[in-house]
């Protein structure tokens, strides 16, 4: 549970006060999951003598806070930890460690990667959308756009509470979705053990992209196309990206085959159950797994 408390005598966390946005307010949910009471004080500035043994995120150049010259350190890749980031490099893997007996490294890093490390780079500006004629709508701007309008006379500690109930959810589903894709590597590096002439086969849809891409399995850079069932009706033949979730593939589908459904899909592939093809080229469907393997076989010979 998160209270905000406006007496810093009744608090045991302090973050900044003011316009807030989604790294203070992740953080915020990160220590909920590890202290399970969290009693929140938004400050304009730390004093040092009423810290004592309270948390302190976001704010006063500490552990957690990534303000100070300098900022408080980076990735790897050159991402710089914001206060959602160090949090989660604190507390993590002990987080996970109470919730799942999947590997708790591989989580924690897919975690980071495809979740903390936008929020972080977003909060210290290394996201860059200048060349965009439109506006992307990441989860860091619906968080930020919960703030007070300028036209609004409400209490900023109540919309913050508000982004928290968001925050929350979003969490949960993420953290959910990132242990069952860490369930699903052993059986992808199975099938991309048994693939064959360029096509890997699953017995039902899993996260797979990111296992075939990072895999250290030779066949694995082999693989052109992979076949599972649809969550629609039938099995999907799907292309292997370049990069995870890219339009950009491997080998795309001949060119003919381009935006066709089925009568005049099968009248050009001569695959009686074929379906639909997608216009961009990444991905086939038919009805039978026969037909699929197929299809995923003419595009690999095309």
């Amino acid at each position: 549970m998160i209270r905000l408390v406006k007496n810093i005598r009744d608090a045991n966390f302090i973050t900044h006060a003011g316009k807030f946005h989604a790294d203070e307010v992740f953080g915020a949910v990160m220590l909920e999951k590890i202290y399970g009471k969290v009693n929140l004080i938004r400050v304009t500035e730390v004093n040092e003598n009423e810290v004592g043994d309270k948390i302190v995120f976001d704010i006063g150049g500490g552990k957690f806070d990534h303000h100070q010259i300098g900022g408080n350190g980076q990735r790897d890749n050159g991402i710089k930890f914001a206060a959602f980031g160090l949090l989660w490099k604190n507390y993590g893997k002990e987080y996970l460690k109470t919730i799942t007996s999947e590997d708790v490294d591989m989580c924690y890093n897919l975690f980071d990667k495809n979740f903390v490390q936008f929020i972080d780079a977003f909060d210290n500006g290394q996201i860059e959308f200048e060349k965009l004629e439109m506006n992307v709508v990441s989860i860091s701007d619906v968080i930020e756009n919960m703030n007070p309008n300028w036209d609004e006379n409400v209490d900023s500690d109540i919309k913050f509470e508000e982004a928290i109930g968001v925050a929350r959810k979003v969490f949960d589903n993420k953290i959910k979705s990132t242990i069952s894709k860490c369930k699903a590597k052993n059986f992808v590096d199975e099938a991309i053990e048994k693939s064959k002439n360029g096509i890997m086969v699953l017995d039902q849809y899993m996260p797979y992209q990111e296992f075939v891409l990072q895999s250290s399995n030779k066949k694995a850079k082999d693989i052109l196309y992979a076949v599972f069932p649809s969550n629609r009706s039938g099995f999907t033949v799907r292309c292997i990206p370049k990069e995870v979730g890219s339009f950009d593939c491997r080998k795309k589908f001949p060119k003919e085959w381009a935006g066709l459904r089925d009568k005049e899909l099968q009248g050009v592939t001569g695959v009686s159950s074929a379906t639909f093809c997608h216009n961009a080229l990444f991905i086939c469907v038919a009805d039978k797994f026969d037909d699929a393997i197929k299809l995923a076989e003419m595009a690999v010979n095309a």
